[in-house]
């Protein structure tokens, strides 16, 4: 199949590029940099702004199905082009579509739709890729600086995300479905350090924040007002959904979802001390 995929360098879109393309399929992928993009051999590369859909209007020529996501640019407002994009993936010939839903409802969300191509909306949990983000200060402190030090997850592996997104786009089946995706356990943000600690064979302290604290953090990581607010609501009030381990991910794919554990062992390297040499695992099929 011809798979166009946008957000294709992100979390979730770079590792559907990669399944896509291991499953043999001819994968487009859209950077607004396809020159730093680093995709996978064969995957062709397309310029292009999601916030400007005439940029990659051309792409879509032969494309049978299409992952979207429905933010744009690196403050992630919400996209306001669902219509324009969803008007190029009809006169293409696209006949699927997945979207990848975070936060609240956007126009694209209610653009595809009501569009009248046979849609799949993903909405994860909590990424185990976020962790990444305590890496720098693991590595060079020990340490890990949170808010909200009680709260639960039933965190989920992106690559899980990505591979119902695969199946979403590669089978019949899928149409008219909102996929809530977890991971298989729900883990405490200290258990989750516990089990970084024991991938990189070290010991990580944790040391809470204050709500301030951490609303000026994320603004001096230029994250906008909105942003925060989320931020806010969903580590200090996570909803029931973010907690709530369900098997989608197993009913799709036919096979378990990856523990936090498996993701830990695949990212020690990151967490390691400096100096400190770990071979990665590498990921689980």
């Amino acid at each position: 199949m011809n798979i166009f995929v946008t957000g294709a360098t992100g979390t979730v879109g770079r590792e559907i590029v990669k399944q896509l393309a291991e499953g043999g399929h001819h994968v487009r992928a859209l950077s607004r940099n396809p020159g730093k993009a680093k995709l996978p051999a064969g995957v062709e590369a397309v310029a292009g702004d999601l916030a400007a859909p005439e940029t990659f209007a051309a792409a879509f020529e032969g494309v049978e199905a299409l992952h979207l996501i429905n933010f744009g640019g690196d403050d992630y407002a919400p996209l306001q082009t669902g219509e324009q994009i969803v008007a190029l993936a009809r006169q293409g010939g696209v006949r699927r579509i997945t979207v990848l839903l975070g936060g609240s409802p956007t126009p694209l969300d209610a653009a595809v739709a009501a569009g009248g191509i046979a849609s799949t909306f993903l909405q994860p949990v909590e990424f185990m890729a976020n962790h990444l983000e305590w890496a720098a200060s693991i590595r060079s402190e020990g340490l890990v600086r949170e808010p909200f030090c009680d709260r639960l997850s039933a965190v989920v592996h992106e690559a899980d995300i990505a591979a119902v997104a695969v199946a979403a786009l590669t089978q019949e089946g899928h149409a008219g479905k909102t996929y809530t995706l977890t991971g298989p356990e729900v883990l405490s943000l200290r258990q989750k350090i516990d089990l970084l600690a024991a991938a990189a064979g070290r010991e990580i302290k944790l040391v809470e924040l204050t709500e301030q604290q951490a609303r000026e953090r994320w603004a001096a990581a230029g994250f906008p007002p909105e942003a925060i607010e989320f931020f806010v609501e969903i580590y200090g009030n996570t909803p029931e959904i973010g907690t709530t381990v369900v098997p989608t991910i197993e009913q799709v794919t036919g096979r378990p979802a990856r523990t936090f554990a498996q993701w830990a062992a695949e990212h020690a390297a990151a967490f390691a001390a400096r100096g400190e040499q770990l071979t990665p695992v590498q990921p689980s099929p």
